[in-house]
């Protein structure tokens, strides 16, 4: 079952880059009290996610902070080494990287996508919430392109 507007996003540990390498984050700690942007990519390095999705949020960054948003997150199906090194081709250093290496956090959701046909097995759709405390207050997902989990979108909702 796909997660909701109103829904509690799922505690899980995910890997994020640190100073000393890959480290753990917990979901539920990391949104415990905050208000998050958060968008999914099928696939750091992709075109459409390297030309399109993640370039909106790194110009829009500020805006997004400005509108009571206290971070930005970025989630993937790949490793942490893979998000830093994105994070950094990519000058995203105001977003968080969360790697979700082995989809668990993807399928908790309900939003992953069967990406074997192109090599890439399991992956998770293209989407953005917003999330307040550690609930979902808005959720895009989009079939094509980014028009529901763009940055301006989010914007829009905030």
């Amino acid at each position: 079952m796909t997660i909701a507007t109103g829904d509690r996003f799922p505690d899980v540990t995910l890997k994020t880059n640190g100073p000393e390498g890959p480290q753990d984050l917990s979901t539920g700690e990391f949104l415990a009290g905050r208000k998050v942007a958060l968008f999914a990519v099928p696939g750091a390095f992709t075109p459409g996610c390297s030309n399109t999705h993640m370039p909106g949020f790194v110009v829009n960054a500020d805006k997004i902070l400005a509108k009571g948003v206290d971070a930005i997150a970025c989630l993937s199906v790949n490793d942490a080494f893979v998000m830093g090194a994105w994070q950094r081709d990519q000058n995203a250093e105001a977003i968080t990287m969360l790697a979700d290496g082995n989809a668990e956090l993807t399928r908790a959701l309900g939003l992953e996508k069967d990406a074997s046909a192109a090599g890439m097995g399991t992956r998770c759709q293209r989407f953005a919430m917003l999330i307040d405390d550690g609930v979902v207050t808005y959720l895009g997902i989009d079939e094509k392109g980014v028009d529901q989990s763009s940055a301006e979108t989010l914007l829009a909702h905030l």
